[in-house]
């Protein structure tokens, strides 16, 4: 199996003024915004320059599933890692004792995450 580590995402407290911040500050450009319905949350992608490690800030209103008390410093939201197939890799880490524990598609794009022995969320594309 191969893994191309893809993006960090991190968990903000509030959406647009992470935007402001990392585009005003840090000079970062929003690459694109969306909202994942098994989540009830939203996204937005930012990288500093073109093919750069892109940097996904994930919001979780209250009330759903993730959107649980904030903790600064602790609020890493997953790591991905671009897998050539998805299906040997979830059967894989399912053996070693990671299971999936959230699967979606949306279009053509599929996705899933399993957690790593910390409990952090790793997800899983293709």
């Amino acid at each position: 199996m191969k893994a191309t580590f893809s993006y960090t995402g991190i968990r903000v407290k509030n959406l647009e003024e992470s935007i402001k911040f990392y585009t005003s500050v840090l000079g970062m450009k929003e690459q694109g915004r969306g909202s994942v319905a098994a989540t009830g949350g939203e996204n937005v992608s930012l990288v500093s320059e073109a093919g750069g490690q892109q940097l996904e800030l994930n919001y979780y209103p209250k009330g759903t599933k993730y959107g649980t008390d904030y903790n600064v410093g602790e609020n890493l939201d997953h790591l991905a890692f671009k897998i050539d197939d998805l299906d040997r890799a979830l059967e894989q880490a399912a053996k070693l004792g990671h299971p999936k524990s959230l699967e979606m598609k949306s279009g053509e794009s599929r996705w899933a995450y399993i957690k790593d022995p910390n409990g952090i969320y790793i997800e899983l594309f293709s």
